[in-house]
């Protein structure tokens, strides 16, 4: 289904990106083909979604696919359940976009996950769409062809998420990063960044990834230029091998609850990084464990 993009009148890919075809344009979601899926991704933002969405979209809350208290990845069950409800199997091309683009990062990753093989989303967003002046429409979403099976192993990538004890595991090994994509003052612990996370610091032994403005665990503008779009993938590789974060190693990437490591492990995956993850935990299952090393450099 990946060759259909061919047929879409669009500009040039980006030459940065080793899967530039899964970064979308506004241009080129116009005349998606029959049997595409577009999904607009957001929180409790259902009410937005109906007031103006890009046309054609259906609404996936990130509460179907993660679960308090951590807001780790529901079971493997309940992900398929909602993938068939939305109408994917494994070989359904999927677009996603969000009024907040890491919550499309969020269902890109556990997609990517599940096994879904052309996962894309819109760069910069629902706000690149209407500053490109496309319409809109409104109301509910249009019905959608219930999956009757996702047609092949699920997951098929379980090695792209990885849990605590895994975790570990890496820290421990001389090829392995765990990548704090956290703002400067979570990893330095003068914050926690949460609400709902009273721990300050970081795990012990990670290294910085980067990810936005100090006060917004929402910024990811590290990676981002001023329109919200992805900034060349050189820059961003080049961040990372500051802090030590490079394509030869085993990298798992984490934040507070996997909202910015979901962003961030997208983007590796658009640069065909080998080896990556999604530590699903992150600071906050770490850190509501005692036995768990951390340190605070502030």
């Amino acid at each position: 289904m990946i060759a259909d993009s061919d047929k879409i009148a669009a500009p040039a890919l980006r030459t940065d990106l080793a899967r530039a075809r899964q970064l979308m344009t506004p241009a080129r979601l116009v005349g998606l083909p029959a049997g595409w899926r577009l999904l607009e991704v957001g929180c409790g933002g259902r009410s937005q979604f109906e007031q103006a969405h890009i046309p054609g979209a259906g609404y996936l809350d990130t509460c179907e696919i993660e679960q308090a208290p951590l807001w780790n990845k529901v079971a493997d069950q309940a992900l398929l359940a909602t993938l068939l409800a939305h109408g994917i199997r494994h070989d359904t091309t999927v677009v996603l976009y969000g009024r907040s683009p890491l919550a499309a990062a969020r269902a890109a990753h556990l997609m990517l996950y599940a096994g879904v093989a052309d996962v894309r989303l819109l760069d910069g967003g629902f706000d690149a769409w209407q500053a490109a002046g496309r319409a809109c429409e409104s109301g509910h979403a249009r019905p959608v062809a219930v999956a009757r099976d996702f047609g092949s192993i699920f997951p098929a990538h379980p090695e792209y998420l990885i849990d605590t004890a895994q975790a570990r595991a890496l820290l421990a090994r001389e090829d392995g990063v765990l990548a704090s994509i956290r703002t400067e003052a979570e990893f330095m612990g003068k914050v926690s960044g949460y609400s709902y996370i009273a721990a300050r610091g970081d795990i012990a032994g990670a290294r910085w990834g980067r990810a936005g403005e100090d006060g917004d665990v929402n910024s990811m503008s590290a990676y981002h230029d001023a329109n919200g779009r992805m900034k060349h993938a050189g820059e961003i590789a080049s961040q990372w091998a500051d802090g030590g974060i490079t394509p030869c190693r085993q990298v798992a990437f984490y934040c507070g609850t996997g909202w910015r490591a979901s962003m961030a492990f997208y983007y590796a995956w658009l640069m065909a990084w080998p080896r990556i993850s999604v530590y699903d935990g992150g600071w906050c299952e770490w850190s509501a464990d005692p036995a768990n090393p951390v340190i605070r450099r502030a």
